[in-house]
């Protein structure tokens, strides 16, 4: 069946590969890289999310990275992380109706409080990014340290093409608005959405946990806690859920202006 994308994708399909964000990058390397080309494969040997980890990747899933060419400092290019996630939210809502849908930072999206959804930042040489998006929809993976769903629980005869063709155009729509109007109208969205707003919360540092209430986002995306502090990575955890969801970098690594891969992997 043909797969409807709007004009602004050039989807390169495949079967297996090692990783879909691999993938775009060899395409980049032989053809450019340019602005969105997409690479959708059924299954993936070698997936990982954020730090290296292992993403598990059957048939079944979604996995597809898009190439994104925005024309802004590296450090900016972090925002793509919520662009994505409402995206997700978007196409996990409409898969799942009955289900509650949540966003917890920077970037996960919460079906009944379950993780359903990971993203996957890169950069390409010498400008543009990689959007590395994976989506459960037959399965999720066991024995995570977080729990884990696939929207089939919801919705059985979700397909992954018709998840695709859901998500692109509004991802499409979202980061024409980044671009446009900056992160502040994506920040607006994706507080209306968050898990945990104005709740307590406990957050994991390198060298210490502090807790408090989780009072919303500034201009770059860092969580604030108690209105004063300004956190930009950590281990976010919700009281009695015993869900985490580690954050790569530390406060001093983002606040370093010679950190150009500070932003990676988000």
């Amino acid at each position: 069946m043909p797969v409807r994308l709007p004009p602004a994708f050039a989807l390169h399909r495949r079967m297996l590969v090692g990783s879909t964000n691999d993938e775009a990058k060899e395409l980049a390397a032989r053809l450019g890289a340019v602005e969105g080309t997409l690479v959708w494969a059924d299954e993936q040997s070698g997936g990982r999310g954020r730090r290296g980890r292992q993403w598990v990747s059957p048939p079944g899933n979604l996995y597809c990275s898009l190439i994104l060419s925005p024309d802004v400092p590296l450090m900016r290019a972090a925002e793509l992380g919520f662009v994505a996630a409402l995206a997700l939210h978007d196409l996990a809502s409409w898969a799942a109706p009955q289900a509650s849908m949540r966003l917890k930072w920077p970037n996960d999206v919460l079906a009944d409080r379950a993780k359903i959804s990971g993203i996957l930042l890169e950069a390409l040489e010498p400008k543009g990014v990689v959007l590395g998006l994976g989506v459960n929809i037959a399965s999720c993976p066991e024995g995570m340290a977080y729990p884990a769903a696939a929207l089939s629980a919801w919705r059985a005869d979700l397909t992954p093409q018709a998840a695709l063709e859901r998500l692109l155009p509004k991802l499409w729509d979202l980061y024409q608005l980044w671009r446009e109007q900056g992160f502040l109208p994506i920040r607006d969205l994706w507080l209306e959405r968050a898990k945990g707003l104005g709740e307590p919360i406990e957050v994991r540092l390198e060298d210490r946990t502090l807790a408090g209430i989780f009072t919303g986002l500034d201009e770059q995306g860092a969580l604030i806690l108690d209105g004063a502090t300004r956190i930009l990575a950590g281990d976010v955890f919700f009281p009695g859920e015993g869900y985490l969801k580690a954050v790569e970098k530390t406060l001093d690594e983002w606040n370093s202006p010679e950190d150009e891969d500070a932003w990676r992997n988000l």
